[in-house]
C-alpha cells in the first residue's frame, strides 16, 4: 500500500539502494553485516506470519503473528469472536509460545484498548504485541493507545517511510517496538538511521518481513531482537520463496524442481 510522497518513490530507492549494498559485500568479499560493523548476536531468532501459528511453532520459529478476523464495524460480536480467536491460538500453542496479533489499520483508539485489556483478563497467556491497529499517521491516537495500555507491547511502522516519521512515533511514545520494513524505507541506508534514532529511545526495532533483506542489519545492531518471516504457502504448512519466481534463478530453479519431480 502507497502513500503518496512516503509510497512508490521511496520503494524504488530502496531497490536502488539494497542492490548497491549487495554489490559493496560482493566487492569486498564480505557479509553485510560485516559492512554495518559486524555481529552483536550469534543467532536471530525468527517469528512467522501466517493463518496458522500452530504449524509455524512446528516448522521450528520462535513465534507466531496472525491476523485480527473482525473490527468496529462488527460490534460486539466481533470483539467477542476476536477473543475466541486468540484464545483458540493461545490454546494450539501452548502457555509459551509468543503470540502476535497484525490488525493491520483497522482498528480504533477505544476498540484496540478494550481489545487488550480484554485479552489480559480472559487469555492466560495473552500476546507479546498488539500491531499496526491504527492508520500510519494517527500518531496522537497510537500515543493515546499506549498511554492506556499496560498489559502488552504495542507495534508499528511498516508503513511509514521516513526517519522523521519514525522520530515523531518515538518522541510522541506511541510504541514500543519500530517495524520498519528494509524494502520500502529507503533501504538499508535509511534503515540503519532509523535503528539508530530508536536506540536512543531503548525502542526495539523488529522489521516488517523484509526478510533476507533485514537479517544483516538485524545482526549488527543490538537493538533488533528478532526477525519475522512470511510464510506464503496457501495452508502456511511450509516455506515457499518470498518473491515466487519473480526472479530469473528462482523460474529456474522452480523448471528443475518440476522436472525432478515428474522423473520420480
Amino acid at each position: 500500500m502507497n502513500y503518496g510522497r512516503k509510497g512508490l518513490p521511496l520503494q524504488a530507492i530502496s531497490a536502488v539502494d539494497l542492490a548497491l549494498w549487495d554489490a559493496l559485500g560482493k566487492l569486498h568479499d564480505v557479509p553485510v553485516y560485516k559492512l554495518l560493523g559486524g555481529k552483536t548476536k550469534e543467532r536471530l531468532p525468527v517469528y512467522a506470519t501466517s493463518s496458522r501459528p500452530d504449524l509455524s511453532k512446528a516448522m521450528g520459529f520462535q513465534g507466531g503473528k496472525f491476523p485480527l478476523p473482525y473490527g468496529p464495524a462488527d460490534g460486539d460480536a466481533g470483539m467477542r469472536a476476536n477473543i475466541e480467536r486468540v484464545k483458540a491460538v493461545r490454546a494450539s500453542v501452548g502457555p509459551d509460545f509468543p503470540i502476535m496479533i497484525d490488525c493491520y489499520m483497522s482498528l480504533t483508539v477505544p476498540y484496540t484498548i478494550e481489545l487488550a485489556r480484554r485479552i489480559d483478563r480472559e487469555v492466560p497467556g495473552g500476546v507479546k504485541w498488539i500491531e499496526e491497529y491504527l492508520p500510519p499517521d494517527e500518531y496522537d491516537g497510537y500515543a493515546l493507545v499506549r498511554a492506556g495500555v499496560t498489559t502488552t507491547l504495542l507495534t508499528t511502522g511498516e508503513h511509514e517511510y521516513t526517519r522523521w516519521g519514525y522520530r515523531q512515533l518515538l518522541e510522541r511514545k506511541c510504541v514500543d517496538v519500530l517495524q520498519p520494513d528494509i524494502t520500502w524505507v529507503g533501504g538499508i541506508t535509511e534503515a540503519r538511521r532509523v535503528v539508530a534514532l530508536a536506540s536512543a529511545y531503548d525502542v526495539m526495532v523488529i522489521p516488517h518481513g523484509s526478510s533476507v533483506f533485514s537479517y544483516h542489519l538485524q545482526f549488527a545492531y543490538a537493538n533488533c531482537p528478532m526477525a519475522e518471516f512470511l510464510v506464503l504457502s496457501p495452508d502456511a504448512d511450509k516455506i515457499v520463496p518470498l518473491f515466487g519466481d519473480l526472479f530469473e534463478w528462482r523460474r529456474r530453479a522452480g523448471a528443475s524442481e518440476r522436472a525432478a519431480g515428474d522423473m520420480r
